[in-house]
């Protein structure tokens, strides 16, 4: 099966802080090879642990990076970025870069966002779950 789903930082960061929380829950529901994150995302939850110069959260940063896979951003995410991006400034409505690539980087596979950023519901066409609350 090719994933389905793609987590956001805000969902990765709730499954290094609340292991055994919703998000986990929700894994135990979906297939393992459904879900994946974006490079984008993996970046953000790494820089976090590394500003922080926590050993122990970056140990769980990697864990759950090793769990999830990641997926490279590729050719077409970036026409996607680019028509998405216009798109969202014409409607004043613009996301930060890195919420644009991960929102392009999911339209562009046909994935399902899973998030708890409510700036994503704005995009146009892009599917979004929050996995906090409990399946």
């Amino acid at each position: 099966m090719t994933a389905i789903y793609l987590l956001d930082t805000s969902t990765l960061g709730d499954l290094v802080r609340n292991p055994r929380g919703a998000v986990y829950d929700w894994l135990g529901v979906v297939a393992d090879d459904a879900v994946a994150t974006s490079v984008v995302a993996a970046a953000e939850l790494r820089f976090g642990a590394a500003r922080k110069r926590s050993p122990s959260l970056s140990k769980a940063v990697e864990g759950v990076l090793l769990r999830i896979g990641i997926l490279p951003l590729d050719s077409p995410a970036d026409e996607t970025c680019a028509t998405l991006r216009a798109d969202l400034e014409r409607r004043g409505r613009p996301l930060s870069g890195n919420d644009l690539l991960i929102a392009a980087h999911a339209l562009s596979l046909g994935m399902v966002l899973v998030t708890a950023d409510e700036a994503f519901g704005g995009v146009p066409g892009l599917a979004v779950e929050n996995w906090l609350v409990a399946p």
